[in-house]
């Protein structure tokens, strides 16, 4: 199985900053991209930043220019940079990687998630 493991979530006041990251370990030849979702109490995950490989980025409307993905593939690793924090942002982050097996067949795998809070 591909593990990943999501830590840096916690309580902040609006405003503040967090920096969220995500570490993938297992068997798999190669992650094509890392993404981060969020779902807020009583609403539907959303995709809040994803980034490939390569370096390509995207994200949502709600977090542009707060918000930045990053990417460390000799470790298998991205992180979220959270910026000007609002209550609105409240929510369980999740890490997804999409993985190519050794046959270069795709696979998604989530964490398990990290609770984001930010007070007002």
């Amino acid at each position: 199985q591909v593990h990943l493991v999501e830590s840096g979530g916690g309580l902040v006041q609006s405003g503040g900053s967090l920096r969220l990251s995500c570490a993938a370990s297992g068997d798999f030849r190669s992650i094509n991209a890392m993404s981060w979702y969020r779902q807020g109490l009583g609403k539907q995950r959303e995709l809040v930043a994803a980034a490939t490989t390569s370096g390509t980025t995207n994200y949502a409307d709600s977090v542009k220019g707060r918000f930045t993905i990053s990417r460390d593939n000799a470790k298998n690793t991205a992180y979220l940079q959270m910026n000007s924090l609002k209550p609105e942002d409240t929510a369980v982050y999740y890490c997804n990687a999409d993985v190519f097996n050794w046959d270069y067949l795709r696979r998604e795998y989530w964490g398990q998630g990290t609770q984001v809070t930010v007070s007002s």
